[in-house]
């Protein structure tokens, strides 16, 4: 059901309105957009071919009837998924022609549709959340129309303050402690519409990782505290048009964003096409390997979230190493090396090994500057380049592009003492040796494949768990 912010009662009353006209009919089914659900009522066939609606078919037909039912389940089911491009295509009918922002794994066909198809100048994968807030405020301020942000709900902290100074109307102390929606979005600021299409990781009543559990319970509030008016997004066509129809209007009328929370698999499958990518020997894992091969006993390790903390974590168990060297970062996208900064002042005699991935350090790259500024010398920064958000769907990042992007120079730029980067396994064992013994902060760039195992498993210890190991590691050393 959607739900409306008590700030804008006029609003509220119009699209609450708007939604007790939603029911649609079709023949003996009804859908209610109120409640995000579909029914889809059995029907089976007499043997004269009529229809007995719920009705349990006769004994003589079960048999004959098995192969059909098994071939109606699997219809059915595939009917309980959006399609991709259908539902592109229906933002693009009303409108909402221009998509921008970080991709997540819940929304991982929708975002490899619209990078596959979406026209090009209508789609740009953003640094991180703020900025794609950022890009739809000037989309609207150019052309009067109304953008698609597409987001992780752990990336809702980043939108804050342009949400609220960008597309509020009212202004409140909230909007001075937090400011992108804050800021741009807020109907007392500059009141810009935008449609905030919001993975809902953590959904109450869903199992889910630690850090998305926590954000999932909060997402609703947070939403409402920020005056935004959101609602589940159905999974089936009409559902999903009627939700659409519903932000359209608001965004219309109030000119503000709106929020639809997509819920775990709600989209069919659709695989970005292959392009004519660079090849490179080693993927992360493979890098991953050669890199802890090459540490010392008391050497530190944070790595960054998604795959490669799992991706280290498993390499821990096959060699039966421990886990106690490494904090796991999880959640906290593009942190990963501030932490190891916090650290690395903390514990000077000590290595600090940063492990960190393209589309991470991108979201927060002002990171590189505060260390290559402020570093000291044992913290060693790794970034593992493969050119894609790997963890939620390998969506190409900005630093896909090697001809023209290159960490290196960031690095040199930001004042790392010494930056080079690498691509084979004897490489990356030079480079790693030679930096534990070099003046930091250095950094390494490893340009490697992109992808990973599928059957690649997650982190059996708990976070706090892995903070209690990993404090006593750094305690005792």
């Amino acid at each position: 059901m959607a739900t409306f912010p008590k700030t804008n009662r006029l609003c509220s009353s119009i699209c609450k309105l708007l939604l007790k006209q939603t029911k649609i009919l079709e023949g003996n089914r009804a859908f209610v957009l109120q409640r995000g659900l579909r029914t889809t009522p059995v029907i089976h066939q007499n043997p004269q071919g009529q229809e007995q609606g719920n009705g349990t078919p006769s004994k003589s037909n079960m048999k004959n009837n098995k192969g059909e039912t098994k071939k109606q389940n699997l219809l059915n089911l595939s009917e309980t998924f959006l399609n991709p491009g259908e539902f592109y295509n229906a933002c693009v009918g009303l409108g909402i022609d221009y998509f921008t922002g970080v991709p997540d794994s819940l929304l991982k066909d929708f975002c490899a549709y619209v990078t596959a198809n979406a026209p090009e100048g209508k789609h740009l994968i953003a640094a991180n959340e703020g900025n794609a807030v950022a890009l739809a405020s000037g989309y609207h301020l150019a052309t009067g129309k109304h953008s698609m942000v597409y987001l992780q709900n752990s990336g809702l902290g980043n939108i804050v303050n342009p949400i609220m100074s960008l597309t509020s109307q009212s202004n409140s102390g909230l909007g001075n402690i937090v400011n992108p929606i804050m800021s741009l979005t807020s109907q007392s600021v500059y009141s810009i519409p935008m449609l905030l299409f919001i993975g809902w990781r953590g959904e109450p009543g869903k199992r889910d990782e630690p850090q998305h559990s926590t954000q999932g319970q909060s997402t609703p509030g947070l939403l409402a505290a920020l005056g935004i008016p959101f609602q589940p997004l159905p999974d089936y066509q009409e559902g999903a048009e009627q939700a659409l129809l519903t932000a359209k209007h608001y965004m219309k009328k109030a000119n503000a964003p709106y929020a639809l929370l997509v819920k775990r698999q709600i989209f069919s499958p659709y695989k970005l096409p292959k392009t004519g990518e660079p090849q490179f020997p080693l993927n992360r894992e493979g890098a991953l390997k050669v890199i802890v091969d090459c540490l010392g006993n008391k050497d530190v390790v944070i790595s960054t979230t998604g795959m490669t903390s799992r991706e280290l974590f498993e390499y821990r168990v096959t060699k039966d190493m421990g886990h106690e060297k490494d904090f796991l970062t999880v959640g906290s996208m593009g942190h990963a090396s501030t932490i190891a900064l916090g650290i690395a002042l903390q514990k000077p005699k000590r290595q600090v090994f940063c492990l960190d991935g393209d589309g991470a350090a991108i979201m927060h790259l002002g990171s590189m500057a505060t260390i290559g500024q402020n570093g000291p010398a044992n913290l060693k920064h790794v970034i593992i380049n493969n050119g894609a958000h790997d963890s939620v769907g390998g969506q190409p990042s900005d630093a896909r592009n090697h001809d023209t992007f290159s960490f290196v120079k960031i690095a040199e730029g930001c004042g790392y003492k010494q930056a080079f980067s690498a691509t084979t396994e004897e490489e990356i064992k030079t480079a790693i040796t030679a930096m534990r013994s070099m003046e930091g902060p250095v950094l390494l760039e490893i340009k490697a494949e992109k992808g990973h195992r599928k059957q690649l498993g997650r982190p059996t210890r708990t976070p706090l768990q892995n903070k209690e190991d990993f404090m006593h590691f750094l305690a005792i050393g």
